[in-house]
């Protein structure tokens, strides 16, 4: 009877806690009870190691600011700040100040005017342009991303990696621990023997230890010189060139960037190289003075357990409740958390006319049975949904009314918006919005739509299925 009780108590002790830390979000806090009364024991230790220590992220924000007062000191002067929605170049972001003014404090840093981008639609186009220019590079290159694999475009970059260093550029190269997990000790080995400083963010046993194994780096990030940057969905890997014989044709957005921006994904990347590697890298020479004539109004919003507010979330949760028009969304996982399910909904209901584009072959059955799980309940709103069946879609794209675009490497679900280390970059130029809407267009040319009443019309089984992963979906 004595063992009985000190289990009861535990268990208790357990469900305690678990509604103490996760009450801000019922929708966690739901499913990590439903896995403790699944499996009291296992539960609670399952939680410890893997769910948000709350307390992390002012450890992991405090680490950087001797970082980030020194690159301020090296941006002084340097960059052009839209302070306004009239000085963006967008007539139509004049209409909302209001959202201008809530972007503008989402993070510490701010809009800036004097860009010039390049929308890549493909991974052949990305990677090529991104090779080409490390080739350029003279001083330094700065590469960070989820996943890099040593396959035929991995050992491509390695290449020009280890003999830009051996003439004497400085490469450093950062890669998640759970995302890279592949990477082999060889191809790591190669390239340090050759000069390139590797880092991985957050090894799976050390973060695993260290209670962050759910803080996964999710960026995509090169920067050249200081001078010309890239961000946005790809990661380095032959699958993003449609070599993966299951999903065939790999369909992502990319960005090319140059002007006072590439300022803001050098400041990321080197705080992140902080957390990784320890080093402070703050000098100068990563902020030289650029000659881009480019005006386009760029904002760059990093988000993650180092920040004080979830910005991704904020940033598209204000971006879907100012739509007026329409909402465009492209997104390989779906899985919105209840304030986003609302907006969409609000903005369907108010006439709205919004599009959402999702895989028809999934890279995850578990998250798209997840993904599915949310379709009829927005359907029932009017929100419409489309499968990309020309390939894999794996774009991160929202447009909003002829306002604003983001693309990123922040997907619409709740692991991007509380748990991953994400980027996402807003842009306002007229002229860039109506090229993604045309790249939008031609994707649903390669999409079919998914009928609300045939949907509905799936097997009991299938819409268990489908409910249970719902459930899970928080923590997937």
């Amino acid at each position: 009877m004595t063992i009985f009780a000190i289990i009861l108590c535990l268990f208790i002790l357990q469900i305690a806690i678990i509604l103490l830390l996760e009450f801000k979000r019922p929708q966690r806090a739901l499913a990590w009870l439903f896995l403790s009364f699944c499996f009291p024991p296992a539960g609670l230790l399952f939680y410890f190691f893997m769910g948000r220590d709350y307390w992390q992220r002012t450890r992991i924000g405090k680490r950087c600011t001797p970082l980030l007062s020194g690159i301020r000191n090296h941006l002084a002067g340097k960059i052009h700040i839209i302070g306004s929605a009239g000085d963006s170049g967008n007539p139509e972001l004049e209409y909302h100040k209001g959202l201008f003014k809530l972007f503008s404090g989402l993070a510490e840093i701010p809009v800036t005017g004097r860009n010039s981008c390049r929308v890549l639609w493909s991974g052949r186009e990305a990677f090529e342009d991104m090779l080409a220019l490390m080739e350029e590079a003279r001083e330094h290159i700065h590469l960070e991303f989820y996943i890099f694999r040593d396959d035929d475009i991995g050992e491509r970059f390695r290449e020009v990696m280890i003999r830009k260093a051996r003439q004497g550029v400085k490469v450093r190269m950062l890669c998640d621990g759970l995302g890279s997990h592949g990477l082999s000790p060889a191809f790591i080995r190669t390239l340090k023997k050759a000069g390139v400083e590797v880092h991985i963010f957050l090894p799976p046993l050390t973060s695993l230890l260290e209670r962050r194994f759910n803080y996964r780096n999710h960026r995509k990030i090169m920067v050249v010189d200081g001078l010309v940057g890239f961000t946005g969905g790809m990661n380095v890997g032959d699958d993003y060139m449609g070599k993966d014989p299951k999903r065939g044709y790999w369909r992502d957005t990319h960005l090319r960037l140059e002007g006072d921006a590439v300022y803001h994904l050098q400041y990321i990347f080197l705080k992140d190289w902080r957390l990784a590697a320890g080093d402070i890298l703050s000098h100068p020479r990563f902020f030289p003075v650029h000659s881009c004539s480019g005006r386009e109004a760029v904002l760059i919003v990093p988000s993650g357990p180092d920040g004080d507010v979830d910005a991704s979330q904020e940033l598209y949760f204000a971006a879907l409740c100012s739509a007026r028009h329409r909402i465009w969304i492209t997104s390989p996982y779906f899985i919105p958390d209840p304030p986003i399910c609302r907006a969409l909904k609000n903005a369907a209901l108010s006439g709205v006319d919004i599009r959402i584009i999702i895989p028809a072959v999934p890279d995850n059955k578990l998250v798209y049975q997840a993904s599915l799980s949310y379709l009829e309940n927005l359907q029932d709103a009017g929100v419409k949904f489309y499968r990309y069946t020309k390939g894999f879609m794996h774009s991160k794209m929202i447009l909003v009314d002829s306002v604003l675009a983001t693309v990123g490497s922040a997907n619409l679900d709740m692991r991007s918006f509380y748990s991953n280390f994400e980027l996402t970059a807003v842009l306002f130029s007229p002229e860039r919005i109506s090229s993604l809407a045309a790249g939008f267009e031609k994707d649903l040319h390669h999409s079919e739509y998914i009928d609300p009443e045939n949907f509905m019309k799936r097997s009991k089984n299938v819409k268990l299925i489908q409910g249970l992963c719902q459930l899970f979906s928080p923590l997937l």
